[in-house]
């Protein structure tokens, strides 16, 4: 393979990755926990948290935050785990690799 098949195959690689990074960036995902649910973006933004509170008293603040925190976290290891399917195909074809 010459150096400029290379350079040509990288420049593609390249806008895969770009591609497959602004897909994820315009995702929602959704994290739970009980009665608390949150929307972040594939930026990891977090767009909304929504509380059902039916059955809340001011008792259970420590506990809402807490599961806030959860809802949180799920959301944000959804982001990890759908970042790694769709970008970690790129790091085996980078020397050294990508993440």
């Amino acid at each position: 393979m010459n150096l400029q098949a290379l350079m040509k195959q990288a420049q593609s690689l390249q806008k895969d990755m770009m591609k497959a990074k602004e897909e994820i960036d315009h995702m929602t995902f959704i994290g739970t926990s009980s009665f608390v649910k949150v929307e972040v973006k594939g930026t990891k933004e977090v767009v909304k948290v929504t509380i059902d509170n039916d059955n809340i008293t001011s008792d259970d603040k420590e506990m809402i935050e807490d599961m806030i925190v959860v809802a949180l976290n799920d959301a944000m290891n959804q982001i990890d785990k759908i970042t790694e399917q769709k970008m970690g195909k790129f790091s085996s074809m980078m020397p050294g690799g990508l993440f």
